[in-house]
């Protein structure tokens, strides 16, 4: 277990996290702090414990957005790959298609060349 120093608001903590997550927890911890300035310059001295839970609550609408924006864009992958099931569907159909097509078409011409041999030996 590792521990990191974060600053948050001029003071510093001491947090424990993962082996090799230090960088993103300390990338967490300014996001917060960047969070919490932004609305300190906005609300002005508003009281520690109030700023902080104006900070929590800013963070988790953030959070809010970007799972449903997840979840938008997971429909509409699941969208597309129903779409791209249904191109592979048609595709096979034409294929087969074309391959009777094709087959039925080798069948005339292997007629009209009996047809040519008998009526040039007649």
């Amino acid at each position: 277990m590792a521990t990191v120093a974060v600053t948050i608001a001029g003071r510093v903590y001491r947090m424990a996290c993962d082996e090799g997550e230090e960088a993103h927890l300390q990338d967490l911890a300014r996001h917060v702090d960047a969070t919490l300035a932004t609305l300190r310059q906005g609300f002005g001295e508003v009281g520690d414990q109030r700023l902080a839970m104006m900070t929590a609550i800013k963070i988790a609408d953030q959070l809010s957005e970007a799972q449903a924006q997840i979840t938008r864009l997971e429909a509409e992958l699941g969208g597309l790959r129903t779409t791209n099931t249904e191109g592979e569907t048609l595709r096979d159909q034409l294929a087969e298609d074309v391959a009777v097509s094709i087959s039925a078409a080798a069948e005339r011409i292997e007629r009209i060349a009996r047809d040519l041999n008998s009526a040039g030996r007649g």
